[in-house]
């Protein structure tokens, strides 16, 4: 009896197993995300569109279908713009010098220093804190009475500043919190970045006389252009979605206001505390849907706009 044929199947099996272990694998080993992603993001995302269109409250059973209403009354409501004139403030004013010191730090770092690591690793120290501990050590320093930054600039003859009642101040104060905390991660994402630039253009750089801060601007920023472009959407994205720091420094500064109003006259309430507010104090979850997509819409339109600008800024400008 023949063996031939059984001798072509197998290798024709092989080739068969091997074509979709080529082709069908990676779709097996990316599945679980897009599985997760599916249930705890998009499901929630269409479904809160959903629910937006519905008077939905826990104080009655049933739900009515009321179309946009829900964003008629928000389009007009002060309270939401406040909140997000109060978001867009704090984002410009805590995204902007955290990214040029992030890009500072990690320019020393790249160099050769003794305690490299040392220094590298302190730098995460302020992410890896709790946020709770950060607010409440940021809120004792921007004090009315005993505050370390109003004796410091009572030492130049500035008198004292109640940080928490001030629109600009309440603003200024978070966005230092923010800063704090992030400077340090964006700074080793740089790092890691200006780690791969060739050490041949420093040392061509250096022969030429070209100073740091001219290597930083000619060589450094270009070549790592687009690590740059996607920390700022992260930034950007993360800065328009911050609740926690202002939910807790009210409280903790003693400005007043509650947890989610953002001060006595919401001088620091924020898009996400707004919607905080409307569906956890006020129960109106239709309402505060509607809030999260318009919120949605807001952080994609402010993320495409700080791409397409960072796309067209010069690799020599920042």
């Amino acid at each position: 009896m023949s063996t031939f044929p059984l001798a072509v199947t197998r290798p024709r099996r092989r080739s068969m197993r091997h074509t979709l272990d080529t082709r069908v694998s990676p779709y097996a080993y990316v599945a679980p995300f897009f599985l997760l992603f599916g249930a705890f993001g998009l499901f929630p995302l269409f479904y809160t569109a959903w629910v937006s269109l519905h008077e939905w409250t826990l104080l009655d059973e049933e739900q009515t279908f009321i179309g946009l209403k829900n964003y008629e009354t928000l389009l007009a409501d002060g309270y939401f713009w406040n909140a997000t004139f109060n978001t867009l403030s704090i984002g410009v004013l805590s995204t902007v010098p955290q990214l040029v010191l992030s890009i500072w730090l990690a320019h020393l770092l790249n160099r050769r220093l003794r305690f490299q690591t040392l220094f590298r690793i302190s730098l995460l120290l302020p992410n890896v804190t709790s946020v709770v501990a950060v607010v409440v050590i940021f809120s004792q320093l921007f004090g009315r009475d005993f505050g370390l930054i109003n004796w410091m600039l009572s030492l130049v003859g500035v008198g004292q500043i109640d940080w928490a009642a001030g629109t600009a101040t309440s603003h200024i104060a978070l966005s230092v919190m923010i800063m704090w905390r992030w400077t340090g991660y964006n700074a080793l994402i740089f790092l890691a970045a200006m780690q791969a630039v060739p050490r041949e253009l420093y040392e061509a750089a250096t022969l030429d006389g070209a100073s740091g801060a001219t290597q930083l601007r000619r060589i450094t920023i270009p070549m790592i252009r687009p690590t740059i472009i996607f920390v700022v959407i992260v930034s950007t994205i993360g800065a328009m979605q911050v609740i926690a720091e202002p939910m807790l420094f009210g409280t903790s500064s003693g400005g007043g206001g509650g947890l989610v109003s953002g001060g006595p006259d919401r001088q620091f309430q924020t898009l996400a505390l707004y919607v905080y507010e409307q569906a956890f104090t006020v129960f109106d979850f239709g309402y505060a849907s509607a809030a999260s997509w318009v919120m949605f819409l807001i952080v994609v339109l402010v993320a495409g706009v700080n791409f397409l600008l960072s796309r067209r800024v010069k690799g020599g400008l920042l």
